[in-house]
């Protein structure tokens, strides 16, 4: 099983790491399906417009809502983020080299989300990329029975650990 995670500290760091990779794999002819998001912030708000690119040429959804600049909630629209489930899922096949998804988050972690699409990528050998917070590593350990590995949050390390997926995928077929 290829699948891996990558964490960062730094607020955004791991949705540009990974935004960075997908162009990176993009440019080198891959195959690649699921999402990378861009934050924009907003004026006068401690939120910022979470946006999510279908890849590797879809569209550009947001997955955020406007809660007001002095709301405290989570600002994720669950709606947007099923279309974005919906837009990737049908993506993801034997052909496919990577499936990115921007973060294993709450809602991975509660069942929903990308979950299924990461289990579909797996049962296909297809290696698995995520951006995790430590608040859902606990949920993400269980999903993956231990078997997700942690990469240094580095493009570098990434496509170092991708060559190696591609090349045992070839090597068995």
């Amino acid at each position: 099983m290829h699948f891996a995670y990558v964490t960062t500290s730094d607020r955004g760091a791991t949705d540009r790491l990974l935004a960075n990779v997908a162009q990176r794999a993009l440019a080198r002819g891959l195959n690649l399906s699921g999402v990378v998001q861009t934050n924009t912030p907003r004026p006068k708000s401690h939120h910022c417009d979470m946006d999510v690119q279908v890849l590797p040429d879809g569209p550009v959804i947001r997955i955020s809502q406007d809660l007001g600049a002095n709301a405290r909630g989570c600002a994720l629209d669950p709606e947007a983020l099923e279309r974005a489930v919906h837009a990737v899922a049908p993506t993801v096949t034997q052909d496919t080299d990577l499936l990115i998804i921007n973060k294993f988050g709450k809602h991975e972690a509660e069942g929903r989300g990308f979950r299924e699409t990461i289990a579909q990528a797996l049962a296909l050998d297809v290696p698995v990329l995520v951006g995790l917070n430590a608040l859902n590593a606990p949920a993400f350990e269980a999903f993956t029975g231990g078997e997700g590995g942690a990469l240094t949050p580095d493009v570098e390390a990434v496509e170092a650990w991708l060559s190696t997926c591609l090349q045992e995928r070839r090597s068995v077929a």
